[in-house]
């Protein structure tokens, strides 16, 4: 028997939330890494066991990772080669924006994004972690720029299959890719739009403000793009992307997600513009498409219908690992929301959280929720 586990970080801990029918939720009362805010949290269930792992900012100590085998019982912390610039460096990681296992062909690879924008790599399943060279010694790193929310790798895709290859995205910089393991990169934002570049080009080689990239679960080399200002698809792994914004209410927005094992469906959450941050028209709205953005349509139901100014961070929608995929998202107003039908229709997780910065959600073994 199994259940599905909703990890939800927020400003002031992780919280944890279970359900057997993904309609009804106990959410745990003792947040975990409490009065740290967690932005990063992954769910590896490769090698036979389920282990979280959580990005946390402690305002004492710092960014640090930790990890979990048994949903929360008891933690441990990765203290030795962690998340961490060599002593001779001459910089320090202020945030772990990004956890991400990497697939089954390398189960013991979790990468981590960092604020500054850096690429870590694990080979013992996220206890320990190594500075990517490569990316970090880009001759473009110079000239990447910080956003609203600092300037870091928020994005990490693996491709299946094939470990020597890779695709990251920050902000700002735009999208990145290597073919040989992360000792060389290419950036890849060919028909991505920045406007607000101070030369006028509005197609710059690098520097785009991507705000979250998502990998079409059922078409490799397909993947689905949340700008500042935009949304696209890409079908030739990256390289070049197109626009995918009409029929959405508005083009600015922060996260972006698509499903597992269907092609063709993705979700976004758009706002008004980047100086508006509120959802159009004042309205709780999900949008779905399952045509590769050919088309959208606003999925509602069981959402607050009263006027509705929060905003969803770019993590801070996920889907699970089901057919039918459950969708999930929290927002800045400490409100989460489960749909286990793909978006059409919505319950309440939990109201009256922290800010949520985060969310992931998996189907686990139910003996495991103990």
């Amino acid at each position: 028997m199994t259940g599905t586990i909703l990890c939800i970080g927020t400003q002031k801990g992780l919280f944890l939330a279970h359900s057997e029918d993904r309609e009804h939720w106990t959410v745990e009362e003792k947040p975990h890494q409490f009065m740290s805010a967690v932005y990063s949290v992954a769910i590896d269930k490769r090698e036979g066991r389920t282990r979280l792992l959580v990005g946390a900012d402690s305002p004492h100590w710092g960014p640090s990772v930790f990890h979990t085998d048994d949903l929360g019982a008891t933690w441990t912390e990765s203290v030795e080669n962690a998340v961490r610039f060599p002593s001779d460096y001459e910089a320090s990681v202020e945030r772990v924006w990004q956890l991400r296992p990497a697939g089954e062909d390398q189960p013991g690879v979790v990468w981590a994004g960092s604020q500054p924008s850096a690429l870590w790599r694990s080979e013992d399943g996220g206890q320990s972690f190594g500075l990517v060279e490569g990316l970090w010694n880009h001759p473009h790193r110079p000239n990447w720029a910080a956003g609203y929310g600092g300037q870091a790798v928020h994005t990490i895709l693996p491709v299946p299959g094939e470990p020597e290859r890779l695709l990251v995205a920050m902000s700002t910089g735009g999208v990145y890719r290597t073919d040989d393991g992360g000792r060389s990169w290419y950036p890849s934002n060919t028909g991505i739009r920045a406007p607000f570049m101070p030369d006028g080009n509005e197609y710059p080689e690098y520097g785009q403000c991507v705000h979250k990239v998502a990998e079409d679960g059922a078409r490799p080399g397909r993947y689905y793009l949340q700008n500042h200002g935009g949304v696209y698809r890409s079908d030739d792994a990256g390289h070049s992307w197109r626009s995918i914004a009409e029929g959405l209410p508005a083009e600015f927005g922060f996260p972006i997600v698509a499903h597992p094992s269907r092609e063709g469906t993705a979700w976004v959450f758009p706002l008004v513009a980047d100086a508006a941050r509120v959802p159009v028209d004042h309205q709780c709205r999900v949008y779905r498409t399952r045509d590769a953005g050919e088309s959208w349509e606003p999925l509602a139901a069981g959402l607050p219908q009263e006027p509705h100014y929060s905003v969803v961070l770019r993590d801070a929608l996920t889907v699970d690992d089901s057919d039918p995929a459950g969708v999930y998202f929290g927002n800045r107003n400490g409100e989460v929301w489960a749909s286990p039908d793909e978006g059409e229709h919505w319950v309440q997780v939990a109201a009256h959280l922290p800010d949520v910065l985060c969310v992931r959600a998996a189907r686990v073994e139910q003996a495991e929720q103990s």
